[in-house]
């Protein structure tokens, strides 16, 4: 499978530096990270770098903001998903860029280094931003500051929060503009500027930017200077930079911690698959909030398979009164092909595979007519809190369905039908789920709202489950990607 372009980082396949952990965001939380205080630094010369993953889009999102008064040194995505650059003084001048670039691939794991130095006597040296390792050169609006500016950055003005990742705070007091996804490697070096090559590489066999260790950088002994590496679930607000800047967490708890990173991206749902009655999947790509909605919406995965063995499970948050587990969970191929209604449904469907949980229906396309097998028991006497594995097998174009671990009855080694043979000429087969009038929650093993208990892994030690995956069957991440898909 192509998982990995240049551009976008869809998660490093190098055996070199690994970033292990990510933060997960959400913004119907209002997930944020927060200091109140700075000391006076270096106000002309700094530099800011951050990796994320976009898991909702078209709101504010925003990545950092320093000082609050009536204006803020901040970066954010718009709703027009575009990033903004405000670069302020401690009055009211605003020096304002936009960028052409949309930031929309939310399969994708993006880097961003905003490099300033005010004392440059050549404009456009005073301010330099980079995507991917590439100086973004194309701008909506660019206003670089003037020479030797004072910014808010390292300041010890701010009515509010002084520095903020994941929301920032107006004058008034309250918090807007929260972000949705995942970061990573937070950075920031008050006294330097930094190219982003201190911060990434380019992969030699790839070709794709990937994380370098930043550990070593001089980050000097300014409390304004931070490293935010994610590692301690117990202390997500650590700073380790050596300058024991720690952060303070606004609803985050150790379970937020994710596994999800630029150096092995996950499988998530995917917000840019919607339709009429479709509610956008949050906690980090995760969860379908579908409770009280009497239609159908149907959800994808952004990352797809052709070959190999894989696994994925669900939880079920919520049982319909009326119409019970109204869920339907496998693969479909999708072809260009897109349907707010049941997946299930046999007009202008082409090769899926799904389970569905009420009865225990089963549904295939066969010689292209929709096919369906009743046998597979059924779990729509269960209580919620019971964990559904997918085990996908494409080496023998079949698949099996697990409860809690323990194989459905007459749900193992069921054929693929028109989805094995689309698979093996190349169509990739993707994780697909229909939900109506259930909440429901899915794991692809880089986080998930569910609580884990157990804490299981693949046979290569990716992913985080609440059941261990059948042998021989992975996760859907990068790193598996790269060596079985």
């Amino acid at each position: 499978m192509e998982a990995l372009q240049r551009l976008h980082n869809r998660g490093s396949i190098s055996t070199g530096y690994d970033v292990d952990n990510s933060l997960k965001l959400e913004a119907d939380n209002d997930e944020h990270l927060y200091v109140t205080t700075m000391t006076g630094g270096n106000r002309r010369t700094w530099t800011y770098s951050i990796w994320f993953k976009r898991t909702e889009l078209e709101f504010t999102n925003v990545l950092f903001h320093f000082g609050v008064e009536n204006y803020a040194t901040r970066m954010m995505l718009d709703d027009t998903d575009q990033l903004w650059i405000d670069i302020c003084d401690t009055g009211s001048t605003l020096y304002r860029s936009k960028t052409n670039r949309l930031f929309r691939d939310t399969s994708a794991w993006y880097h961003v280094v905003l490099r300033v130095d005010t004392t440059q006597s050549t404009e456009a040296d005073r301010m330099k931003l980079y995507v991917n390792g590439v100086e973004e050169t194309s701008w909506i609006q660019h206003q670089i500051p003037t020479q030797n500016l004072d910014t808010l950055a390292n300041t010890t003005a701010g009515s509010y929060d002084a520095m903020g990742i994941g929301t920032y705070v107006w004058a008034g007091g309250g918090y807007d503009g929260q972000f949705s996804g995942y970061i990573a490697q937070v950075a920031h070096v008050d006294g330097q500027s930094y190219a982003a090559t201190e911060f990434g590489e380019f992969d030699d066999d790839t070709g794709i930017w990937k994380p370098k260790d930043v550990s070593g950088l001089t980050y000097g002994t300014s409390n304004n200077s931070f490293l935010l590496d994610f590692s301690n679930s117990a202390d997500l607000g650590n700073d380790s930079s050596g300058n024991n800047n720690d952060w303070s967490l606004s609803n985050i708890a150790a379970a937020d911690q994710a596994t999800d990173t630029p150096t092995n991206n996950f499988c998530t749902l995917n917000p840019i698959f919607v339709g009429n009655y479709y509610d956008a999947p949050s906690e980090g790509g995760t969860y379908i909030s579908m409770d009280g909605t009497n239609q159908h919406a149907a959800y994808a995965g952004t990352m797809g398979v052709t070959q190999g063995k894989w696994y994925y499970e669900t939880y079920i948050n919520s049982r319909s009164a009326s119409y019970g587990l109204h869920i339907y969970v496998g693969y479909h191929t999708f072809q260009g092909n897109y349907h707010d209604s049941a997946m299930y449904d046999s007009s202008n469907h082409e090769s899926l595979v799904l389970y569905f949980m009420h009865t225990g229906d089963y549904y295939t396309w066969d010689s292209g007519s929709r096919t369906h097998t009743g046998d597979p028991d059924g779990l729509g006497t269960s209580n919620v809190g019971q964990f559904v594995g997918v085990a996908l097998n494409l080496d023998d174009n079949q698949i099996s369905y697990y409860i809690n671990g323990s194989a459905i009855s007459n749900a193992s080694n069921l054929a693929l039908d028109d989805l094995g043979d689309e698979a093996d000429a190349g169509t990739f087969a993707i994780p697909a789920l229909s939900v109506y009038d259930n909440n429901h929650t899915v794991n692809f093993g880089g986080y998930t709202a569910a609580t884990i208990s157990s804490a299981q892994t693949d046979e290569n030690g990716y992913g985080t489950f609440e059941h261990a995956p059948p042998s021989g069957y992975y996760s859907l991440c990068t790193k598996n990607l790269a060596e079985y898909g």
